[in-house]
């Protein structure tokens, strides 16, 4: 009997190892790795070990379960274990709220990013095209993913676009105000002339007015004729 035994033993032994038996399921490896005391890891191979685990679930909530659990493994394998069941179970309202919980955090960063550009764009409205090329570097330098970077080049745009706009808005509003300057000067240079033109025709009516009156006085000042020689 023992011999049989030891037959079969041998028997299975010899037996190739299945991929699957070489890889634990996911629910083996959680219970394996649920200690008492948390493992701690540097945080790019807690992500790759959790991208192991969960190889559906996105990175960037990976990385947020992980912050939220203090980059304690066990509890965020924990954490997204009874995520995916959640989902798996028509319930997600934990993924849902760990979602929003990134979306907020992401749209105060997106936020405080916009306020520092437009803040950085206000106070240096005069920048040339090297600076504003610096500018979107270090805007692309600090994007995080595809879309951060689309977004960031968008609000880049517009920031150009907006400061292109009011450059031409100052520009227009210098000319319009040199141009009323000019317009009063040549008004008050009109009614300068009017004024010299209404002094002169006055003069000009004066001076025949006097040389009427110069006339009329020699004439009634000569004698015709003869003078008579005694007077003389």
């Amino acid at each position: 009997m023992s011999a049989i035994v030891c037959g079969k033993r041998s028997f299975f032994e010899d037996l190739p190892a299945s991929p699957q038996s070489a890889s634990p399921p996911v629910s083996k490896r959680l219970r394996c790795s649920n200690s008492t005391s948390p493992v701690r890891f540097s945080p790019f191979s807690l992500i790759d070990q959790l991208r192991v685990l969960f190889p559906d679930m996105d990175n960037q909530l990976l990385e947020r379960a992980l912050d939220e659990c203090g980059y304690d493994l066990n509890a965020a394998i924990k954490s997204l274990h009874e995520l995916s069941l959640g989902y798996a179970a028509g319930n997600p309202d934990s993924a849902e709220k760990l979602n929003a919980n990134r979306e907020k955090d992401m749209a105060t960063t997106d936020e405080d990013t916009v306020t520092l550009a437009d803040h950085s764009v206000e106070n240096n409205l005069n920048m040339d095209g090297a600076e504003w090329v610096d500018f979107f570097v270090r805007e692309m330098m600090s994007a995080t993913s595809i879309d951060d970077a689309r977004s960031r080049a968008t609000r880049v745009t517009l920031l150009r676009e907006n400061t292109i706009l009011k450059r031409a808005v100052a520009i227009q509003h210098e000319r319009q105000k040199e141009y009323d300057e000019r317009n009063q000067e040549v008004q008050h240079l009109k009614h300068l002339v009017s004024q010299y033109q209404e002094q002169l025709r006055t003069l000009e009516v004066n001076n025949y007015a006097l040389t009427m009156h110069l006339q009329q006085t020699q004439q009634r000042n000569s004698f015709p004729g003869r003078f008579n020689p005694d007077v003389f």
